[in-house]
């Protein structure tokens, strides 16, 4: 990473030295702004050949004000801040810089009208089960755009660390099978562009931020497949990271200022650690290589203590809202950034939309570390976060363990019980996204070691319990990843996403029994919670289970419904009597197993097949 710095401190010379050559304007970000927006006070990067050395003028335009022009060491940036009073009319605000040698470049900047119940949109929540896509292997819509010159990641299935082809066209064109499926949003790993040399598929190496990775398609198709999805009644969460960007970012190459990036004066990685955010006892020095510190040498770490990093970030996630349509983000590496630039970040993004939602990566299991960004919680810091979700890391890994544990003086189950017995620690639990597994870790299917029973249960758990349920594409199709734990491969093709693909799960051609009988128990389980809405917003109750078992139950209830959820991870039928659970079942269980279509008329045990879970709507 040294040469990184000595170019830095070469280009920092060179801006400071006056040049003859004309100025130009090379970019201006965000590209466009509203009337009518909560954030009217904006801040303008423009950025081109010696154009700090211009004086910007705005020709008058009602409404709007031109309050403050910032220059910075790199005189190849200037950072213009607008004021846009709220009864300002859409239109088209015209610029000059203007030099000393006569020199006058014309700049035409739009104000656009905002679309009908852009401010209202509602976000994903509990009533919504998402899918998760990885865009460049679900399916390739469109193979002339594989590869883009000027893009040396070029496009090689055989290589698994490389780019496959998927595209947003893909997804466009089977929107049909995910609403089928009865998934209800849609999150998507990053989708602007990586301009990266090599393994840049994943998304999170940005190098623009204004822009959709052409290997993916466009801005315009972008905002194409939002409305897709939302005439089918489906939401899109756009992955977002301010906390780092790529290495081939476009300002990588001529920074504004020094302190645009966390900069060392040698390579330093972020020592990770989540308890520093409370630990009374922290080093400075520690604090600051967690925030500070770089993910990855590829992955510049982001200043956003630096005023207009912050300000260009806000603004950049609000313009893809505005743009496109989105009905959530999920930020990556949460925690990572300033922790008040991201109270800050999304603030300014839940006032902008009240009814939307985020939800932040914290990747933890311990519930007291995770619980402390979310929304109305007290911390002993004074923090205060404005997030009104997190991905629930703890109830994951709980899950996992209590399905592949043996019994020992105590129930498996006891894992989730426990965990599940800590939500008081959130302000609000009904918002955590809960999920079987994702993009960054072994598929659900490989850590329940490929063993179907185990997998229903997971679904099932996850289906009915509290939360915003989330599952990773392929997972309906038992998609695995046996060789290793290698992301290249968890990232597998999604089998029919290709033309001349021999299994093709969209039409269900090539699938295994194994494989159709899980396609169609997910397609059932989904279709079903999309049309309960006491899973959506009922009230839960567990209990405890027994230690000479591996039973255990709980129920969500409202005024006008009760479901059963109870699981038998015992390797043989087991008769279990009711008792337990009389104080929201009464004496005797009327119902219907959802899955099974098993009927009960008063009955005061059930009989639970092995290795099973029961899901009966309660008469």
């Amino acid at each position: 990473m040294r040469p990184i710095f000595v170019s830095l401190a070469i280009l920092f010379f060179l801006a400071q030295t006056p040049s003859l050559a004309q100025q130009t304007i090379s970019r201006v970000e965000p590209p466009n702004w509203w009337v009518g927006m909560e954030l009217n006070t904006i801040e303008i990067l423009v950025y081109g050949r010696e154009i700090g050395a211009l004086v910007p003028s705005l020709e008058s335009y009602p409404g709007v004000q031109l309050t403050k022009v910032k220059t910075v060491p790199n005189n190849n940036y200037l950072f213009l801040t607008l004021h846009i009073a709220p009864e300002t009319t859409p239109g088209n605000l015209k610029f000059v810089f203007g030099g000393e040698n006569g020199q006058r470049i014309p700049y035409t900047y739009p104000l656009l009208a905002r679309e009908d119940g852009r401010k209202n949109s509602i976000g994903f929540n509990s009533s919504d089960a998402i899918y998760l896509i990885t865009p460049d292997r679900f399916a390739n819509g469109n193979p002339g755009n594989d590869n883009v010159e000027g893009l040396t990641d070029k496009a090689d299935r055989s290589d698994k660390g490389g780019r496959h082809g998927g595209d947003l066209e893909g997804i466009i064109k089977n929107l049909d099978y995910i609403d089928d499926m009865g998934f209800t949003a849609i999150w998507m790993n990053p989708v602007l562009e990586n301009a990266m040399p090599k393994n840049s598929y994943h998304g999170y190496a940005t190098t623009d931020y204004y822009k959709v990775d052409p290997r993916y398609g466009s801005n315009a198709m972008f905002k194409e497949l939002c409305n897709e999805a939302k005439d089918r009644g489906m939401k899109v969460i756009m992955d977002m990271i301010v906390n780092h960007c790529g290495l081939e970012h476009w300002w990588m190459k001529d920074l504004p200022s020094e302190d645009w990036i966390n900069q060392w004066p040698e390579y330093t990685q972020t020592n990770h650690r989540k308890t520093i955010i409370l630990d009374p006892y922290a080093s400075q020095l520690d604090t600051r290589e967690f925030f500070d510190g770089w993910f990855v040498p590829s992955m510049p770490d982001l200043n956003q203590r630096n005023a207009s990093m912050a300000s260009y970030l806000i603004q950049n996630s609000i313009w893809w809202i505005e743009y496109a349509g989105i009905d959530g983000i999920r930020m990556d590496t949460y925690p990572y950034p300033d922790m008040y630039f991201m109270a800050d970040w999304t603030k300014a993004i839940m006032d902008e939309y009240p009814n939307f939602n985020i939800v932040g990566e914290e990747w933890v299991t311990r519930p007291t570390i995770v619980s402390y960004w979310q929304k109305g919680k007290e911390n002993s810091n004074g923090y205060t976060s404005h997030l009104k979700s997190l991905m629930d890391f703890p109830l994951q890994h709980a899950l996992v363990t209590s399905l592949v544990s043996e019994k020992t003086w105590s129930s498996s189950w006891v894992h989730v019980y426990e965990v599940l017995g800590q939500d008081y620690l959130y302000p609000d639990p009904k918002n955590l996204v809960i999920f079987p597994d994702n993009h960054d870790m072994s598929r659900i299917f490989t850590q329940l070691n490929e063993d179907v029973d185990l997998l229903k249960m997971a679904l099932v758990y996850t289906a009915t319990m509290r939360g915003i349920p989330q599952f990773y594409y392929g997972t309906e199709v038992l998609m695995k990843n046996r060789e290793s734990d290698d992301h290249g491969l968890i990232r597998s093709d999604f089998p029919g996403g290709w033309e001349g693909d021999k299994i093709n799960a969209f039409s269900g051609e090539g699938l295994t029994p194994a494989e159709k009988d899980m396609q169609s128990f997910f397609k059932k389980l989904l279709n079903w919670r999309k049309d309960t809405p006491t899973l959506h917003t009922g009230k839960l109750m567990q209990f405890s289970p027994k230690n000479d078992t591996e039973i255990y139950a709980f129920f969500r209830y409202d005024d006008d419904r009760k479901i059963m959820v109870i699981f038998n991870k015992e390797a043989t039928e087991v008769q279990h009597t009711l008792d337990q659970y009389q104080e929201i079942l009464g004496t005797t269980l009327s119902g219907k197993d959802v899955l099974s279509g098993t009927t009960f008329e008063q009955v005061n045990s059930l009989r639970i097949p092995a290795r099973t879970a029961m899901i009966i709507e309660v008469n």
